[in-house]
């Protein structure tokens, strides 16, 4: 009896197996997966307890990408400085062929055939000015003709820059210098010669454009820029934003200087602009007071606004 209830036994389960064959299978299958999820859950449970000590997977790849990134990028010692963006230039000089002041015309030409009276070259330290480069500091070429004029003032005296300007000064960081000096009363002092280049502007561009010539300084406007400055009134030597402005003989040297540079360089007036443009520092507001329009009617008058 206890053996016939024995074998009843073992052949019941096989008998519900083969009755409930697919219906086991898929339990079976639902189970292992459980089993998978439930070994994860605990494996991500140890890895949960040190998830303030590692980086999340999204983490890991943003230090990849940033850890090629600086690969990639240069040392500053092997880099080219890159010129700053192009800052428009709106000259207040306009296009003028008619409504010439015949006046000023005259006063200007009559000027102009006597200027070995009030115009003449004055010696500077040859450490204050030097040759134009054909190369930056990197070998790159560089254009080094004449493109802009930059307008300055002296602040002080015309005889305190001059005794500047021949002062000896090695270090490139102390060399200052102008092409030309118009004093108060209209006399005009050549200093630099116009194909040379003087040392106007220090960190300055003009429509995006500057010079590196040294790889320890930042780049200038010096190697393709005439550099021309006003003799400042005595109620500027301040700080202040203004003054008295400049003479009526200053002017009428100006137009002068200006219409033979821009002849022998073939440039536009809206190349004349002035140091507080170019300055990249915003540390310049020369020339301050400039009168534009006492100088538009003396061009006009000489015909040089008459340009398309």
């Amino acid at each position: 009896m206890v053996q016939n209830f024995l074998n009843r036994c073992r052949k019941q389960p096989f008998s519900f197996l083969r009755r409930h064959q697919k219906t086991v299978l898929s339990a079976v299958a639902i189970g292992s997966v459980g089993l998978v999820g439930l070994g994860w859950l605990l494996i991500d449970g140890r890895m949960l307890s040190f998830a303030g000590d590692r980086p999340s997977l999204l983490e890991l790849l943003d230090q990849v990408a940033e850890d090629k990134g600086a690969r990639r990028k240069p040392s500053p010692l092997g880099s080219v400085p890159v010129a700053p963006l192009s800052r428009s230039w709106r000259s207040p000089l306009a296009r003028q062929c008619s409504s010439i002041d015949k006046s000023i015309r005259s006063r200007l030409l009559s000027l102009q055939k006597r200027s070995g009276s009030w115009r003449k070259f004055v010696p500077i330290d040859p450490t204050n000015f030097g040759k134009r480069f054909s190369e930056d500091a990197f070998g790159r070429r560089l254009d080094g003709s004449p493109r802009v004029i930059v307008l300055h003032e002296t602040v002080y005296s015309v005889s305190s820059a001059v005794n500047t300007f021949q002062t000896p000064h090695p270090r490139d960081e102390d060399q200052v210098s102008y092409h030309t000096l118009i004093s108060r009363d209209g006399r005009v002092l050549d200093l630099v010669d116009p194909l040379m280049r003087a040392y106007g502007a220090g960190y300055s561009a003009f429509l995006g454009e500057w010079a590196i010539t040294n790889k320890r300084l930042k780049g200038s406007v010096n190697n393709f820029a005439l550099h021309l400055s006003l003799e400042t009134p005595s109620n500027g030597a301040n700080g202040r934003s203004g003054h008295s402005g400049y003479s009526s003989e200053q002017y009428d040297a100006l137009a002068l200087v200006l219409a033979g540079w821009m002849n022998a360089f073939n440039l536009p007036p809206t190349s004349v602009t002035t140091h507080r443009h170019v300055d990249i520092g915003g540390e310049r507001a020369d020339p301050r007071s400039f009168d534009w329009s006492a100088l538009q009617v003396r061009l006009a008058a000489l015909g040089d606004l008459c340009v398309p």
